[in-house]
């Protein structure tokens, strides 16, 4: 063997090796590779994927947030077979979504919305429905298109009971507040019977040529003391002796047990004066410039004094202060007693100069008294206006009306005004049963007033006259009015074309025939 061969041998062997290695450290860099990028990917589903568009709408994720909505979803196929539907939507139903899945939408909702949008192709958005009275939705549903080609619709929908439930409270208290709060605009009922010489007088209060003046007002409560000195301020606004954004300040003086707390309240207190005490502006300083009312005056027997002080100096000092400040006030002070015998001669003298006397219900004429009934009942029309949009017309029968005009009020107007009030409300059907009309008429009997009220009626002086042939519905009148009903007048036109055939029914008498005849239209 040539001595050279071993070489050679050792050479290729070498080679070999390097060879061997080299594939083996690409084939273990590859598995090492292979292995990391597996593991990369496994931490990258981990942790990044569920972010990612893809994944997202690839995994139930999409679904169960679907069905964790507060809103009910539906979706349908063009022949209106639902191809999905949230837990919410099963649920209003008492439905598994497996029951309605493959079902047609009708089945389930027979005015469902989604059939619209399948004959029309456009959305219909904010409608209002009533599925399972009183459950009521809004339901929004939109056409489906997947590369300009119809393939369905969806609807998005949501209970909005407890909303419409709570808007209800909420519009009835502003209408409650409404037609309580106390009056300002009936100068209509103080131009007449014993009204007129008083609202003369009121205005002479402000209007004389000698300058406004302070004044009393008497009266029992609920006779509209409060009204008069809202009537003295509007019309002093009018004739510019005070300014159009002059203030009118009430306070009822009986609230106070305290008179030291009192003289705070009306005349302010600076910082220090008393315990806790901070510095405040008093009734006088808040009414500058406009009218300051007391009511219930004959309790605030404990300072008239700083009371009279401030009217003769029109200087007022706030408790614990050294300082006066100027104040330009109209006082008028109110009470159901006679202020001559509570006030000090001095304190009578200056507010007296003008003293109106309010007379109670009873001393009023029934003139008057029709004018406030009106009132009352326009007044409620126009609070259901203001509150629902619905024209609400409120008739009475002639014995329930004459049972308010002759009941007797220990609490005067203000009790006549809630009698009223109280027996519409008994009239007046349910807002549920309303449904989507927009003018009501309410017929108000005897049985609607409050028997407290219908027990204390005063007895009539002579007989009603007897009533006329005219005045009856007999059979034939009473197809007339069906008739021309079915055709669509309303009680008004049926009254006037009744009257063109000679026949005297009064428009309440059709009203409330055609509220027996048809109670569930009426």
């Amino acid at each position: 063997m040539p001595t050279y061969f071993p070489l050679i041998f050792g050479y290729f062997f070498i080679i070999f090796m390097v060879f061997c290695y080299n594939i083996c450290y690409n084939l273990c860099c590859n598995f090492h590779s292979n292995i990391l990028s597996h593991f990369s990917h496994i931490l990258e589903r981990v942790f990044f994927m569920l972010l990612t568009q893809e994944l997202f709408f690839s995994s139930p994720l999409a679904y169960q947030m679907l069905d964790h909505t507060n809103d009910g979803i539906n979706v349908v196929d063009i022949n209106g077979i639902l191809v999905y539907v949230n837990n919410i939507s099963a649920n209003y139903l008492n439905q598994t979504r497996e029951n309605m899945i493959g079902k047609h939408i009708s089945d389930f909702y027979p005015e469902a919305v989604l059939l619209t949008v399948l004959k029309n192709h456009r959305p219909v958005l904010d409608k209002k429905i009533h599925l399972v009275p009183p459950n009521k939705y809004i339901v929004n549903s939109y056409p489906i298109f997947l590369d300009g080609v119809f393939m369905g619709a969806y609807s998005i929908f949501q209970d909005i009971q407890e909303i419409d439930r709570l808007n209800s409270k909420i519009k009835h208290l502003e209408m409650q507040v409404s037609l309580s709060k106390p009056e300002a605009d009936y100068q209509h009922v103080v131009h007449m019977g014993t009204m007129q010489n008083i609202y003369k007088q009121a205005k002479k209060i402000v209007g004389s040529l000698g300058g406004p003046r302070h004044s009393i007002i008497t009266g029992e409560s609920g006779t509209g003391k409060t009204m008069l000195a809202n009537l003295i301020y509007h019309y002093a606004k009018e004739i510019g002796v005070i300014s159009k954004n002059a203030p009118f300040i009430e306070i009822n003086c009986a609230q106070f047990t305290n008179p030291d707390i009192a003289a705070m309240e009306i005349f302010g207190s600076v910082e220090g004066a008393y315990t806790g005490s901070k510095k405040r502006k008093g009734l006088f300083e808040q009414a500058n410039g406009g009218i300051l009312f007391l009511d219930e005056a004959h309790t605030i027997e404990n300072y008239q004094n700083l009371l009279l002080k401030a009217i003769e100096s029109g200087k007022i000092r706030r408790i614990g202060d050294t300082k006066e400040i100027d104040i330009n006030v109209i006082v008028i002070a109110a009470s159901t007693k006679n202020l001559h015998e509570v006030f000090l001669p001095e304190l009578y003298q200056r507010l007296g100069q003008y003293e109106m006397h309010l007379p109670a219900l009873r001393e009023r004429s029934l003139e008057e008294k029709e004018s406030l009934f009106a009132h009352f009942v326009k007044k409620y029309e126009n609070a259901v206006w203001e509150a629902r949009h619905i024209q609400y017309h409120v008739l009475f029968t002639p014995e329930a009306k004459y049972a308010i005009l002759h009941a007797v009020y220990p609490r005067n107007i203000r009790q006549m005004r809630d009698v009223i009030n109280y027996s519409i409300d008994a009239s007046s059907p349910l807002i549920e049963d309303i449904g989507e009309k927009t003018e009501i008429t309410t017929l108000v009997e005897m049985e609607h007033i409050p028997f407290t009220v219908s027990e204390h009626i005063e007895p009539k002086h002579h007989n009603p006259q007897p009533t006329k042939k005219t005045d009856v519905i007999t059979q034939e009148i009473a197809q007339e009015i069906k008739q021309a009903y079915e055709t669509g007048l309303g009680a008004r036109k049926i009254a006037h074309r009744l009257e063109e055939m000679g026949h005297h029914i009064p428009y309440y008498k059709v009203a409330y025939f055609l509220k027996k005849e048809y109670p569930n239209k009426n």
